[in-house]
């Protein structure tokens, strides 16, 4: 057995969490003895138990939250490492990349590297990132982006993420949602699933749903997810949203059902997604809403139109930043069952033909024996 050690920066159990969990029973099975290092408390690590995988505790940030400083976590990092002995190391994420990058050189160990952001880096971040083995980006936006402020081209490859086929199907609605929130049998859902936050673009979705909701009385927005950063202008938009969630049009039909397990089972009680980010590298909601069938309108941001080549194949895409485009479309799939029906049959077909977990878990695998045979 190989030992693999992935190692994962925040508690949160997000995209990019639930992506590498997704695929460890596959890497399981082709003979790889699993480690996680991740802080030891919190959503991620209760996922991990649930797992049961073995869970190291790993932090790099203090109880108030603050990063420690870099070295102090360099020299832990050595010390986890050089106990633990793995054949392979894969950092989940591009932060998580650029701390073990060049500890991981400087020990000998074998190294992955994980892009998952959209975001610009430092020169001194390039190189701690290039001292990876292999880097995996999971999308060819997410590539292109990286690859021109400088990371190594010939050591990226694109592996997009994948989703399980049969946890997320298309179902036929129960009306369970419906009865939760005690709400007519005939009032339509959307939801919006992720981070409230600027980079979500949830302050677009909520301009767009100032028109929806006074041109669609019987539509009910569903806001799925917290808020995770603890920037100023990310609490401010949070408490907006709640302010204007309680005035005309929208008083009584913005639901904040906040972080959620059964995401599977909510998607097909839904009419449509809506996905207004600013920035996407391969969202993970995404592929989620296209395996349940259910439509989506989303922004053309980032690896979107990867997931999505045509607008048959489970979304419409509109511009970034946009509220009346995101608000027209939205009117318009919900005025056109059969087409919203069509997209979503689509958004499934594509999910089986790319986006399929066994898929996505042989060709990380694939990376993993490549970094192991250099």
């Amino acid at each position: 057995m190989r030992r693999l050690l992935i190692v994962c920066e925040y508690r949160t159990l997000l995209g990019g969490e639930r992506s590498m969990l997704s695929t460890l029973a596959a890497v399981r099975q082709a003979g790889f003895d699993v480690f996680v290092a991740a802080p030891p408390a919190g959503a991620l690590a209760e996922a991990v138990r649930d797992a049961e995988l073995p869970l190291v505790d790993w932090t790099t940030h203090d109880p108030a939250g603050n990063r420690r400083p870099v070295e102090e976590i360099h020299a832990e990092l050595a010390r986890l490492t050089a106990r633990l002995s793995p054949d392979l190391l894969h950092a989940n994420s591009l932060s998580t990349a650029r701390l073990t990058g060049p500890v991981m050189a400087a020990a000998g160990v074998p190294s992955v590297g994980h892009l998952r952001d959209i975001v610009g880096l430092s020169r001194q971040a390039i190189e701690d990132v290039n001292r990876h083995h292999r880097l995996v980006a999971v999308s060819q936006a997410t590539r292109d982006f990286h690859v021109a402020q400088g990371i190594d081209a010939r050591k990226c490859i694109v592996v997009p993420n994948g989703v399980d086929l049969e946890v997320f199907r298309p179902r036929v609605a129960t009306g369970y949602l419906h009865r939760e929130l005690n709400l007519a049998p005939q009032a339509r859902l959307l939801a919006t699933i992720g981070q409230i936050g600027m980079r979500k673009g949830t302050d677009v979705a909520l301009a767009a749903a100032t028109r929806w909701a006074s041109e669609l009385p019987d539509v009910h927005w569903l806001i799925v997810g917290e808020r995770t950063s603890r920037k100023d202008e990310a609490r401010e938009l949070e408490s907006h949203l709640h302010t204007r969630a309680k005035e005309w049009p929208l008083a009584g039909r913005v639901h904040f059902l906040g972080t959620r397990n059964d995401v599977a089972q909510l998607m097909p009680e839904c009419g449509l997604l809506i996905h207004a980010a600013r920035q996407e590298p391969f969202g993970r909601v995404l592929l989620e809403a296209a395996a349940c069938g259910l439509a989506t309108v989303a922004t053309e941001v980032g690896g979107t139109r990867e997931i999505f080549p045509s607008d048959a194949e489970g979304a419409m895409l509109v511009p970034a930043d946009d509220p009346p485009a995101l608000a027209d479309a939205v009117i318009s799939l919900l005025g056109d069952d059969a087409r919203r029906f069509n997209v979503g049959r689509g958004g499934r077909q594509r999910a089986e033909v790319a986006f399929d977990v066994q898929m996505a878990s042989a060709r990380l695998i694939d990376v993993y024996l490549s970094v192991l045979e250099l």
